[in-house]
Protein backbone atom coordinates (compact mmCIF):
# COMPACT_ATOMS: atom_id res chain seq x y z
CA UNK A 1 0.00 0.00 0.00
CA UNK A 2 1.31 3.44 -0.99
CA UNK A 3 0.67 5.26 2.29
CA UNK A 4 2.83 8.27 1.41
CA UNK A 5 1.03 8.68 -1.93
CA UNK A 6 -2.32 8.50 -0.13
CA UNK A 7 -1.22 11.16 2.39
CA UNK A 8 -0.05 13.39 -0.49
CA UNK A 9 -3.41 13.03 -2.23
CA UNK A 10 -5.34 13.73 1.00
CA UNK A 11 -3.21 16.81 1.61
CA UNK A 12 -3.97 18.09 -1.90
CA UNK A 13 -7.68 17.31 -1.52
CA UNK A 14 -7.81 19.15 1.79
CA UNK A 15 -6.14 22.24 0.34
CA UNK A 16 -8.51 22.16 -2.64
CA UNK A 17 -11.46 21.68 -0.30
CA UNK A 18 -10.44 24.81 1.61
CA UNK A 19 -11.19 26.81 -1.57
CA UNK A 20 -14.85 25.77 -1.29
CA UNK A 21 -15.10 27.95 1.82
CA UNK A 22 -14.39 31.09 -0.25
CA UNK A 23 -17.88 31.36 -1.85
CA UNK A 24 -19.73 31.32 1.51
CA UNK A 25 -17.22 33.87 2.81
CA UNK A 26 -18.09 36.13 -0.16
CA UNK A 27 -21.79 35.52 0.54
CA UNK A 28 -21.12 36.65 4.12
CA UNK A 29 -19.57 39.90 2.84
CA UNK A 30 -22.45 40.39 0.37
CA UNK A 31 -25.17 40.03 3.00
CA UNK A 32 -23.04 41.54 5.79
CA UNK A 33 -24.05 38.75 8.16
CA UNK A 34 -20.80 39.14 10.11
CA UNK A 35 -19.62 35.51 10.19
CA UNK A 36 -16.98 35.62 7.42
CA UNK A 37 -14.32 34.86 10.03
CA UNK A 38 -15.72 31.34 10.56
CA UNK A 39 -14.82 30.48 6.97
CA UNK A 40 -11.48 32.29 7.16
CA UNK A 41 -10.48 30.18 10.17
CA UNK A 42 -11.77 27.04 8.42
CA UNK A 43 -9.64 27.84 5.37
CA UNK A 44 -6.54 28.46 7.49
CA UNK A 45 -6.86 25.21 9.47
CA UNK A 46 -7.61 23.17 6.32
CA UNK A 47 -4.69 24.63 4.35
CA UNK A 48 -2.26 24.19 7.25
CA UNK A 49 -3.27 20.55 7.80
CA UNK A 50 -3.15 19.92 4.05
CA UNK A 51 0.40 21.29 3.88
CA UNK A 52 1.46 19.12 6.82
CA UNK A 53 0.20 16.05 4.95
CA UNK A 54 1.46 17.12 1.52
CA UNK A 55 4.94 18.62 1.97
CA UNK A 56 6.74 15.60 3.51
CA UNK A 57 5.23 13.35 0.80
CA UNK A 58 5.24 15.69 -2.18
CA UNK A 59 7.75 13.55 -4.13
CA UNK A 60 5.86 10.30 -3.54
CA UNK A 61 4.80 9.05 -6.98
CA UNK A 62 3.37 5.60 -7.49
CA UNK A 63 0.51 4.04 -9.47
CA UNK A 64 -2.56 3.61 -7.31
CA UNK A 65 -3.86 0.10 -6.75
CA UNK A 66 -7.23 -1.23 -5.71
CA UNK A 67 -6.44 -1.20 -1.98
CA UNK A 68 -5.33 2.42 -2.25
CA UNK A 69 -8.62 3.23 -3.96
CA UNK A 70 -10.65 1.84 -1.05
CA UNK A 71 -8.68 3.83 1.50
CA UNK A 72 -8.80 7.06 -0.51
CA UNK A 73 -12.56 6.73 -1.06
CA UNK A 74 -13.22 6.26 2.67
CA UNK A 75 -10.72 8.92 3.79
CA UNK A 76 -12.00 11.39 1.19
CA UNK A 77 -15.44 11.66 2.78
CA UNK A 78 -14.30 11.28 6.37
CA UNK A 79 -11.55 13.91 6.30
CA UNK A 80 -13.44 16.45 4.21
CA UNK A 81 -16.61 16.11 6.29
CA UNK A 82 -14.65 16.58 9.52
CA UNK A 83 -12.94 19.73 8.23
CA UNK A 84 -16.20 20.84 6.61
CA UNK A 85 -17.72 21.03 10.08
CA UNK A 86 -15.32 23.79 11.18
CA UNK A 87 -17.39 26.81 10.01
CA UNK A 88 -20.48 25.31 11.66
CA UNK A 89 -18.65 25.36 15.00
CA UNK A 90 -17.28 28.87 14.65
CA UNK A 91 -20.02 31.22 13.44
CA UNK A 92 -20.94 32.83 16.75
CA UNK A 93 -23.28 32.41 19.71
CA UNK A 94 -25.63 30.07 17.84
CA UNK A 95 -22.79 27.88 16.48
CA UNK A 96 -23.13 24.11 16.77
CA UNK A 97 -21.27 21.86 19.19
CA UNK A 98 -18.74 19.35 17.87
CA UNK A 99 -21.20 16.45 17.61
CA UNK A 100 -23.92 18.48 15.91
CA UNK A 101 -21.47 20.23 13.55
CA UNK A 102 -19.92 16.92 12.47
CA UNK A 103 -23.40 15.40 12.05
CA UNK A 104 -24.56 18.33 9.90
CA UNK A 105 -21.39 18.27 7.80
CA UNK A 106 -21.55 14.51 7.17
CA UNK A 107 -25.26 14.83 6.41
CA UNK A 108 -24.45 17.50 3.84
CA UNK A 109 -21.51 15.86 2.09
CA UNK A 110 -23.19 12.44 1.98
CA UNK A 111 -26.36 14.18 0.66
CA UNK A 112 -28.41 12.65 3.47
CA UNK A 113 -30.24 15.85 4.39
CA UNK A 114 -30.89 15.02 8.05
CA UNK A 115 -30.48 18.12 10.19
CA UNK A 116 -30.00 18.95 13.86
CA UNK A 117 -30.75 22.64 13.27
CA UNK A 118 -33.99 24.44 14.07
CA UNK A 119 -34.63 28.02 12.99
CA UNK A 120 -32.84 27.67 9.65
CA UNK A 121 -34.64 30.81 8.40
CA UNK A 122 -32.83 32.84 11.08
CA UNK A 123 -29.31 31.52 10.40
CA UNK A 124 -26.75 33.83 8.75
CA UNK A 125 -27.11 33.71 4.96
CA UNK A 126 -23.57 32.41 4.50
CA UNK A 127 -24.23 29.41 6.76
CA UNK A 128 -27.52 28.69 4.95
CA UNK A 129 -25.63 28.81 1.65
CA UNK A 130 -22.75 26.70 2.98
CA UNK A 131 -25.07 23.84 3.96
CA UNK A 132 -26.49 23.76 0.43
CA UNK A 133 -23.03 23.90 -1.13
CA UNK A 134 -21.86 20.94 0.97
CA UNK A 135 -24.59 18.82 -0.60
CA UNK A 136 -23.76 19.95 -4.12
CA UNK A 137 -20.08 19.06 -3.68
CA UNK A 138 -21.02 15.72 -2.11
CA UNK A 139 -23.40 14.93 -4.95
CA UNK A 140 -20.72 15.45 -7.57
CA UNK A 141 -18.25 13.43 -5.54
CA UNK A 142 -20.78 10.59 -5.38
CA UNK A 143 -21.27 10.58 -9.14
CA UNK A 144 -17.54 10.44 -9.86
CA UNK A 145 -17.08 7.77 -7.17
CA UNK A 146 -19.99 5.60 -8.27
CA UNK A 147 -19.57 5.89 -12.02
CA UNK A 148 -15.82 6.21 -12.46
CA UNK A 149 -14.17 4.65 -9.40
CA UNK A 150 -16.31 2.04 -7.59
CA UNK A 151 -16.76 -0.11 -10.73
CA UNK A 152 -12.98 -0.45 -10.92
CA UNK A 153 -12.96 -1.70 -7.31
CA UNK A 154 -15.71 -4.26 -7.97
CA UNK A 155 -17.76 -3.08 -5.00
CA UNK A 156 -21.07 -4.82 -4.33
CA UNK A 157 -21.97 -5.76 -7.89
CA UNK A 158 -21.17 -2.34 -9.33
CA UNK A 159 -18.73 -4.06 -11.69
CA UNK A 160 -21.81 -4.68 -13.85
CA UNK A 161 -21.39 -1.12 -15.08
CA UNK A 162 -18.01 -1.91 -16.61
CA UNK A 163 -19.74 -3.95 -19.30
CA UNK A 164 -22.41 -1.33 -19.94
CA UNK A 165 -20.60 1.99 -20.01
CA UNK A 166 -18.27 2.92 -22.87
CA UNK A 167 -14.71 4.14 -22.86
CA UNK A 168 -12.73 4.87 -19.72
CA UNK A 169 -15.31 3.28 -17.44
CA UNK A 170 -14.21 -0.16 -18.61
CA UNK A 171 -10.73 0.22 -17.15
CA UNK A 172 -9.78 -2.25 -14.41
CA UNK A 173 -7.51 0.10 -12.47
CA UNK A 174 -7.31 3.77 -11.55
CA UNK A 175 -5.90 5.44 -14.65
CA UNK A 176 -5.67 9.01 -15.98
CA UNK A 177 -8.56 8.20 -18.35
CA UNK A 178 -10.93 8.39 -15.39
CA UNK A 179 -10.11 12.11 -15.33
CA UNK A 180 -11.70 12.48 -18.77
CA UNK A 181 -14.90 10.82 -17.57
CA UNK A 182 -14.96 12.87 -14.37
CA UNK A 183 -14.61 16.07 -16.41
CA UNK A 184 -17.56 15.13 -18.63
CA UNK A 185 -19.62 14.29 -15.54
CA UNK A 186 -18.76 17.69 -14.04
CA UNK A 187 -20.06 19.42 -17.17
CA UNK A 188 -23.32 17.46 -17.06
CA UNK A 189 -23.75 18.04 -13.32
CA UNK A 190 -23.05 21.78 -13.59
CA UNK A 191 -25.40 22.13 -16.58
CA UNK A 192 -28.24 20.42 -14.69
CA UNK A 193 -27.60 22.69 -11.68
CA UNK A 194 -27.74 25.87 -13.77
CA UNK A 195 -30.88 24.69 -15.57
CA UNK A 196 -32.53 23.88 -12.23
CA UNK A 197 -31.61 27.29 -10.78
CA UNK A 198 -33.00 29.15 -13.80
CA UNK A 199 -36.23 27.12 -13.66
CA UNK A 200 -36.65 27.89 -9.96
CA UNK A 201 -36.12 31.61 -10.56
CA UNK A 202 -38.65 31.63 -13.40
CA UNK A 203 -41.12 29.93 -11.03
CA UNK A 204 -40.74 32.70 -8.44
CA UNK A 205 -37.75 31.96 -6.19
CA UNK A 206 -35.22 34.70 -5.51
CA UNK A 207 -31.66 34.03 -6.68
CA UNK A 208 -30.42 32.97 -3.24
CA UNK A 209 -33.13 30.35 -2.68
CA UNK A 210 -32.95 29.21 -6.32
CA UNK A 211 -29.19 28.68 -6.12
CA UNK A 212 -29.39 26.87 -2.77
CA UNK A 213 -32.23 24.60 -3.81
CA UNK A 214 -30.69 23.83 -7.21
CA UNK A 215 -27.60 22.60 -5.31
CA UNK A 216 -29.59 20.26 -3.09
CA UNK A 217 -32.08 19.16 -5.77
CA UNK A 218 -29.51 17.97 -8.32
CA UNK A 219 -27.49 16.39 -5.49
CA UNK A 220 -30.73 14.73 -4.22
CA UNK A 221 -29.74 16.05 -0.81
CA UNK A 222 -32.81 17.58 0.80
CA UNK A 223 -31.26 20.52 2.68
CA UNK A 224 -33.26 23.72 2.34
CA UNK A 225 -32.72 27.39 3.14
CA UNK A 226 -35.99 27.28 5.10
CA UNK A 227 -37.35 25.16 7.94
CA UNK A 228 -40.48 24.36 5.90
CA UNK A 229 -38.36 23.05 2.99
CA UNK A 230 -40.00 23.32 -0.46
CA UNK A 231 -43.34 23.71 1.33
CA UNK A 232 -42.20 27.23 2.32
CA UNK A 233 -42.94 28.47 -1.21
CA UNK A 234 -46.41 26.86 -1.47
CA UNK A 235 -46.04 26.79 -5.26
CA UNK A 236 -47.19 23.88 -7.48
CA UNK A 237 -44.86 25.05 -10.28
CA UNK A 238 -41.81 25.01 -7.99
CA UNK A 239 -42.82 21.55 -6.74
CA UNK A 240 -43.14 20.22 -10.32
CA UNK A 241 -39.71 21.60 -11.21
CA UNK A 242 -38.28 19.96 -8.10
CA UNK A 243 -39.92 16.62 -9.00
CA UNK A 244 -38.54 16.81 -12.54
CA UNK A 245 -34.96 17.45 -11.48
CA UNK A 246 -35.11 14.86 -8.69
CA UNK A 247 -36.12 12.28 -11.31
CA UNK A 248 -33.36 13.35 -13.70
CA UNK A 249 -30.77 13.15 -10.92
CA UNK A 250 -32.06 9.73 -9.82
CA UNK A 251 -31.15 8.29 -13.23
CA UNK A 252 -27.62 7.05 -13.73
CA UNK A 253 -25.21 9.76 -14.80
CA UNK A 254 -23.72 7.18 -17.15
CA UNK A 255 -27.01 7.44 -19.09
CA UNK A 256 -26.68 11.24 -19.10
CA UNK A 257 -23.09 10.73 -20.28
CA UNK A 258 -24.16 8.51 -23.19
CA UNK A 259 -27.12 10.72 -24.12
CA UNK A 260 -24.80 13.75 -24.12
CA UNK A 261 -22.12 11.99 -26.16
CA UNK A 262 -24.45 10.40 -28.73
CA UNK A 263 -27.13 13.14 -28.72
CA UNK A 264 -29.88 10.52 -28.23
CA UNK A 265 -32.58 10.21 -25.58
CA UNK A 266 -33.50 6.59 -26.34
CA UNK A 267 -30.97 5.36 -23.77
CA UNK A 268 -33.32 6.40 -20.97
CA UNK A 269 -36.13 4.21 -22.31
CA UNK A 270 -33.90 1.28 -23.30
CA UNK A 271 -32.11 1.01 -19.97
CA UNK A 272 -33.73 -1.69 -17.75
CA UNK A 273 -32.80 0.10 -14.54
CA UNK A 274 -34.33 3.42 -15.64
CA UNK A 275 -37.51 1.66 -16.83
CA UNK A 276 -37.84 -0.22 -13.53
CA UNK A 277 -37.46 3.03 -11.56
CA UNK A 278 -40.13 4.80 -13.63
CA UNK A 279 -42.59 1.90 -13.26
CA UNK A 280 -41.82 1.57 -9.54
CA UNK A 281 -42.45 5.28 -8.91
CA UNK A 282 -45.61 5.26 -11.04
CA UNK A 283 -47.03 2.36 -9.02
CA UNK A 284 -46.09 3.97 -5.72
CA UNK A 285 -47.63 7.32 -6.72
CA UNK A 286 -50.84 5.55 -7.75
CA UNK A 287 -51.13 3.69 -4.43
CA UNK A 288 -50.33 6.82 -2.40
CA UNK A 289 -52.70 9.18 -4.22
CA UNK A 290 -55.57 6.67 -4.18
CA UNK A 291 -55.09 6.12 -0.44
CA UNK A 292 -55.08 9.86 0.24
CA UNK A 293 -58.27 10.25 -1.80
CA UNK A 294 -60.10 7.27 -0.30
CA UNK A 295 -59.27 8.33 3.27
CA UNK A 296 -60.26 11.93 2.42
CA UNK A 297 -56.93 13.17 3.77
CA UNK A 298 -56.85 15.79 0.98
CA UNK A 299 -59.12 16.95 -1.81
CA UNK A 300 -58.51 15.65 -5.34
CA UNK A 301 -55.90 18.17 -6.49
CA UNK A 302 -54.07 18.41 -3.16
CA UNK A 303 -53.91 14.61 -2.90
CA UNK A 304 -52.32 14.39 -6.36
CA UNK A 305 -49.97 17.30 -5.68
CA UNK A 306 -48.70 16.18 -2.28
CA UNK A 307 -48.77 12.47 -3.09
CA UNK A 308 -46.66 12.89 -6.24
CA UNK A 309 -44.12 15.17 -4.58
CA UNK A 310 -43.61 13.17 -1.39
CA UNK A 311 -43.36 9.82 -3.22
CA UNK A 312 -40.68 11.10 -5.61
CA UNK A 313 -38.88 12.99 -2.85
CA UNK A 314 -38.72 10.05 -0.42
CA UNK A 315 -38.28 7.24 -2.97
CA UNK A 316 -35.35 9.01 -4.65
CA UNK A 317 -33.94 9.73 -1.14
CA UNK A 318 -34.04 13.51 -1.67
CA UNK A 319 -36.08 14.17 1.48
CA UNK A 320 -37.66 17.51 0.56
CA UNK A 321 -41.03 18.14 2.14
CA UNK A 322 -44.29 19.87 1.25
CA UNK A 323 -46.46 17.89 3.68
CA UNK A 324 -45.99 15.88 6.87
CA UNK A 325 -46.19 12.38 5.35
CA UNK A 326 -45.40 10.83 8.76
CA UNK A 327 -48.99 11.73 9.75
CA UNK A 328 -50.55 10.16 6.66
CA UNK A 329 -53.06 7.33 7.25
CA UNK A 330 -52.48 3.59 7.33
CA UNK A 331 -49.25 2.10 6.09
CA UNK A 332 -48.27 5.02 3.82
CA UNK A 333 -45.42 6.39 6.01
CA UNK A 334 -43.94 2.88 6.35
CA UNK A 335 -44.42 2.19 2.61
CA UNK A 336 -42.56 5.36 1.62
CA UNK A 337 -39.70 4.54 3.97
CA UNK A 338 -39.39 1.06 2.49
CA UNK A 339 -39.30 2.64 -0.99
CA UNK A 340 -36.25 4.64 0.09
CA UNK A 341 -34.35 1.35 0.52
CA UNK A 342 -34.66 0.91 -3.25
CA UNK A 343 -33.38 4.43 -3.95
CA UNK A 344 -32.26 5.57 -7.39
CA UNK A 345 -30.20 4.10 -10.19
CA UNK A 346 -26.56 3.10 -9.77
CA UNK A 347 -24.28 5.97 -10.64
CA UNK A 348 -26.84 8.60 -9.64
CA UNK A 349 -26.78 11.04 -6.73
CA UNK A 350 -29.59 9.10 -5.03
CA UNK A 351 -29.04 6.84 -2.03
CA UNK A 352 -30.59 3.50 -1.11
CA UNK A 353 -29.49 0.03 -2.22
CA UNK A 354 -29.90 1.06 -5.87
CA UNK A 355 -32.40 -0.19 -8.42
CA UNK A 356 -29.99 -2.50 -10.24
CA UNK A 357 -29.43 -4.54 -7.08
CA UNK A 358 -33.17 -4.86 -6.46
CA UNK A 359 -33.65 -6.05 -10.06
CA UNK A 360 -30.92 -8.66 -9.63
CA UNK A 361 -32.28 -9.86 -6.27
CA UNK A 362 -35.78 -10.26 -7.76
CA UNK A 363 -34.49 -12.06 -10.85
CA UNK A 364 -32.32 -14.39 -8.78
CA UNK A 365 -35.29 -15.19 -6.55
CA UNK A 366 -37.34 -16.06 -9.64
CA UNK A 367 -34.49 -18.24 -10.92
CA UNK A 368 -34.41 -20.21 -7.67
CA UNK A 369 -38.17 -20.81 -7.93
CA UNK A 370 -37.71 -22.09 -11.50
CA UNK A 371 -34.90 -24.38 -10.36
CA UNK A 372 -37.28 -26.04 -7.91
CA UNK A 373 -39.50 -26.90 -10.86
CA UNK A 374 -36.66 -27.74 -13.28
CA UNK A 375 -33.67 -28.87 -11.13
CA UNK A 376 -31.40 -29.61 -14.11
CA UNK A 377 -32.12 -26.47 -16.07
CA UNK A 378 -29.41 -23.88 -16.69
CA UNK A 379 -31.14 -20.56 -16.17
CA UNK A 380 -29.25 -17.32 -16.74
CA UNK A 381 -30.01 -14.10 -14.87
CA UNK A 382 -30.35 -11.34 -17.44
CA UNK A 383 -30.62 -7.59 -17.18
CA UNK A 384 -31.94 -6.46 -20.52
CA UNK A 385 -30.09 -8.55 -23.09
CA UNK A 386 -27.02 -9.05 -20.92
CA UNK A 387 -26.37 -12.16 -18.85
CA UNK A 388 -25.10 -11.36 -15.37
CA UNK A 389 -22.05 -13.38 -14.21
CA UNK A 390 -22.51 -15.41 -11.02
CA UNK A 391 -19.71 -13.43 -9.35
CA UNK A 392 -21.79 -10.25 -9.64
CA UNK A 393 -24.91 -12.05 -8.44
CA UNK A 394 -23.01 -13.29 -5.38
CA UNK A 395 -21.64 -9.78 -4.74
CA UNK A 396 -25.19 -8.38 -4.81
CA UNK A 397 -26.40 -10.96 -2.27
CA UNK A 398 -23.34 -10.23 -0.15
CA UNK A 399 -24.12 -6.51 -0.27
CA UNK A 400 -27.77 -7.12 0.63
CA UNK A 401 -26.79 -9.35 3.57
CA UNK A 402 -24.29 -6.80 4.87
CA UNK A 403 -26.86 -4.00 4.42
CA UNK A 404 -29.52 -5.81 6.44
CA UNK A 405 -27.04 -6.91 9.12
CA UNK A 406 -25.66 -3.39 9.57
CA UNK A 407 -29.16 -1.93 9.64
CA UNK A 408 -30.18 -4.16 12.57
CA UNK A 409 -26.88 -3.74 14.45
CA UNK A 410 -27.04 0.05 14.18
CA UNK A 411 -30.72 0.10 15.07
CA UNK A 412 -29.98 -1.87 18.26
CA UNK A 413 -27.08 0.52 18.96
CA UNK A 414 -29.32 3.59 18.62
CA UNK A 415 -32.02 1.96 20.79
CA UNK A 416 -29.36 1.25 23.43
CA UNK A 417 -28.86 5.03 23.78
CA UNK A 418 -32.46 5.32 24.99
CA UNK A 419 -34.23 6.05 21.70
CA UNK A 420 -37.61 4.41 21.06
CA UNK A 421 -38.05 1.71 18.38
CA UNK A 422 -39.86 3.79 15.75
CA UNK A 423 -37.33 6.62 15.97
CA UNK A 424 -34.41 4.16 15.96
CA UNK A 425 -35.40 2.14 12.89
CA UNK A 426 -36.46 5.20 10.91
CA UNK A 427 -33.33 7.26 11.70
CA UNK A 428 -30.96 4.37 10.96
CA UNK A 429 -32.85 3.52 7.77
CA UNK A 430 -32.84 7.19 6.78
CA UNK A 431 -29.09 7.58 7.45
CA UNK A 432 -28.11 4.30 5.77
CA UNK A 433 -30.21 5.17 2.71
CA UNK A 434 -29.04 8.83 2.76
CA UNK A 435 -32.67 9.92 2.91
CA UNK A 436 -32.96 12.53 5.69
CA UNK A 437 -36.54 12.55 7.06
CA UNK A 438 -37.44 10.17 9.87
CA UNK A 439 -40.37 9.28 12.10
CA UNK A 440 -40.96 9.49 15.84
CA UNK A 441 -38.81 11.89 17.84
CA UNK A 442 -36.80 12.82 14.73
CA UNK A 443 -39.77 13.64 12.49
CA UNK A 444 -38.96 17.37 12.58
CA UNK A 445 -35.20 17.31 13.29
CA UNK A 446 -32.48 15.14 14.84
CA UNK A 447 -31.36 17.68 17.43
CA UNK A 448 -32.93 15.94 20.45
CA UNK A 449 -31.23 12.58 19.86
CA UNK A 450 -28.45 11.52 22.27
CA UNK A 451 -24.90 12.34 21.13
CA UNK A 452 -23.90 8.67 20.85
CA UNK A 453 -26.92 8.00 18.61
CA UNK A 454 -25.80 10.86 16.35
CA UNK A 455 -22.31 9.36 16.01
CA UNK A 456 -23.81 5.99 15.09
CA UNK A 457 -25.91 7.74 12.46
CA UNK A 458 -22.83 9.56 11.12
CA UNK A 459 -21.23 6.15 10.56
CA UNK A 460 -24.45 4.92 8.93
CA UNK A 461 -24.45 7.90 6.53
CA UNK A 462 -20.84 7.25 5.56
CA UNK A 463 -21.33 3.51 5.04
CA UNK A 464 -24.51 4.03 3.05
CA UNK A 465 -22.84 6.59 0.82
CA UNK A 466 -19.74 4.47 0.19
CA UNK A 467 -21.64 1.27 -0.65
CA UNK A 468 -20.81 -0.38 2.71
CA UNK A 469 -18.03 -2.70 1.49
CA UNK A 470 -15.73 0.26 0.78
CA UNK A 471 -15.73 0.91 4.54
CA UNK A 472 -16.05 -2.66 5.83
CA UNK A 473 -12.99 -3.83 3.89
CA UNK A 474 -10.84 -1.42 5.92
CA UNK A 475 -11.63 -3.41 9.08
CA UNK A 476 -10.30 -6.72 7.73
CA UNK A 477 -6.75 -7.81 8.72
CA UNK A 478 -6.09 -8.99 5.16
CA UNK A 479 -6.47 -5.44 3.87
CA UNK A 480 -3.53 -4.21 5.95
CA UNK A 481 -1.19 -7.13 5.27
CA UNK A 482 1.68 -6.51 2.93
Amino acid sequence: MSLRVILRILGLLLMLFSLTMLPPMLISFWFRDGVWYAFMIGIAISVLTGLILYLPNRRARKELRIRDGFLIAAMFWTVLALFGSLPLMLFGDTALGITDAVFESFSGLTTTGATVITGIDFLPESIRYYRQQLQWLGGMGIVVLAVAILPTLGVGGMALYRTEIPGPLKDSKLTPRITETAKALWYIYATLTIACMVAYMLAGMNWFDALGHSFSTVAIGGFSTHDASIGYFNSPSIELICVGFMLISAFSFSLHFMAWREKRLLHYFQDPEARFLMLFLAGLVTITVLTLWLTQTYDTMSGLRYGLFEVVSVATTAGFSVADFSAWPGALPFLLFIAAFVGGCSGSTAGGMKVIRIILIVKQGMREVMRLIHPNAVIAVKVGKMSVPDSIAQAVWGFFSAYVMLFFLMMVGVMATGVDQITAWSTVGSALNNLGPALGEASSHYGELPSLAKWILVLAMLMGRLEIFTVLVLFTPAFWRR
